[in-house]
């Protein structure tokens, strides 16, 4: 590939997601939110999502909540897969403690940890039922101890108003009784302006549509703290000659039936693996419903494709430069646990051909809500550590403030802050 290719696989803009018309159309949504409150809420329920609502049926009721049921077979699902995520985000937290350290004589400083006093959490909903969000949204804030917690979720496109029962089965059981039911963006609006219904809270996480991803880009310039980017989905494979072809094709496709507007990239080291791998796929999306073979099509053929490179070390490169959401390295223990240690920058690395995306999105633990468009790069998935915050502490002696203020007044002169310097001057005539 040309340098030129090489820089179009790797750059993904939000321009290509959040076009200037969509934008437009967000922008006024909140400004209508933020102006009129409850009713701009339920009318773009309405228009967009087909549900009438009265404000007082915004949040849903704790009849609703303690009534919703799913099968046997999901129930134990939810109670097995929350218990790993609770559990993953509790060694996570334990890791994080409260410290101090005498940094010079007499001079002492550190970090206190504590929760964030409220958050927003939204699961997408409407057209499609994701308690797997809710319950990895809402294990880490949990964990980490936020006082108040919100879920905010799509109503059911019956236009009964009806909120996806397996949601509120996971909000029963992690304790969250705060739901409400909204289309995604003003919903979002909501939980960040607050409205006579809806207060606001302090910050709002949680994937969703392009439409929702620009609410919460737009948001953030209303200075509502949010977590970035989470959509449209996207994974990357890396693999060798000891790739099995049809577990591979298999777990590419777990990704790429997400949607028409998901990327995913094999990336291997023989061209023979390549058109293997290519020849189980035909056979695999042709089992699949049309409306999930279509999105495999797209996500494999025209957002993504198959990078041959020399080595796996080279591998490692595009990795990098990609920075995918998701990956696997679908290639035999121990070289696989090598490449581990050359790799940066990934949302996550799933190590092995028992270790498919779809066990990490449902039941391993670590997170599943994870940054996209090569924000892998800079920023991690949501544990518990995006609910929390350091406040740093200090202390120092009048014997080191005035072992100290030499530095301190040089620097105040040198920026010009005469106040800094008369502080240290003065208290010490």
């Amino acid at each position: 590939m040309s340098p030129i290719e090489r820089r179009a696989l790797t750059d993904r803009s939000l321009d290509d997601v959040l076009t200037p018309s969509l934008r437009a159309d967000i922008i006024a949504l909140l400004d209508d939110v933020r102006q009129r409150g409850d009713a701009a809420v339920c009318e773009a329920t309405l228009h967009f999502d087909g549900v009438s609502l009265r404000p007082d049926q915004l949040r849903v009721g704790a009849d609703e909540l303690m009534s919703a049921e799913v099968s046997k077979e999901v129930h134990t699902a939810l109670v097995d897969a929350i218990d790993h995520v609770r559990r993953f985000n509790e060694a996570v937290r334990a890791r994080m403690t409260d410290w101090s350290m005498e940094i010079s004589p007499g001079t002492q400083v550190g970090e206190k940890i504590t929760p964030i006093t409220s958050v927003g959490l939204f699961v997408p909903g409407g057209k499609a039922s994701y308690p797997s969000v809710a319950y990895q949204l809402g294990v880490p804030a949990i964990v980490a101890g936020v006082p108040r917690i919100a879920v905010m979720v799509p109503p059911l496109p019956d236009g009964a108003g009806r909120v996806d029962p397996a949601v509120l089965v996971v909000c029963r059981l992690l304790g969250i009784t705060e739901v409400y039911r909204a289309n995604g963006p003003a919903g979002l609006a909501a939980l960040g302006f607050g409205t006579a219904t809806i207060n606001p809270v302090r910050k709002i996480v949680g994937p969703g549509s392009p439409a929702v991803t620009a609410a919460q880009v737009e948001l953030q310039r209303h200075g509502v703290a949010t977590m970035m980017v989470l959509g449209p989905t996207e994974s990357m494979m890396v693999a060798d000659e000891s790739t099995d072809a049809r577990r591979a094709a298999l777990d590419l496709l777990i990704e790429a039936e997400h949607g028409e507007d998901s990327t995913v990239l094999l990336v291997a080291t023989k061209r023979d693996v390549i058109d293997a791998i290519d020849r189980e796929l035909d056979h695999l999306i042709a089992q699949l419903p049309t409306v999930r073979a279509t999105a495999a099509r797209a996500a494999l053929g025209v957002n993504g494709g198959a990078v041959l490179t020399a080595s796996l070390s080279e591998a490692c490169d595009v990795v990098n430069a990609f920075a995918p959401e998701h990956l696997q390295l679908a290639i035999q223990r121990p070289r696989a646990d090598d490449l581990v240690a050359q790799i940066n920058n990934a949302g996550e690395i799933l190590v092995g051909q028992d270790t498919p995306f779809s066990a990490a999105n449902f039941v391993l633990g670590c997170p599943a809500a994870l940054p996209t468009s090569g924000f892998a790069a800079v920023s991690s998935g949501i544990t518990v550590a995006a609910f929390l915050k350091t406040t740093a502490i200090a202390a120092a002696s009048n014997a080191a403030l005035r072992r100290m203020s030499a530095t301190i007044t040089a620097l105040a002169d040198h920026e010009g802050f005469a106040a800094h310097g008369n502080a240290l001057r003065q208290r010490f005539e």
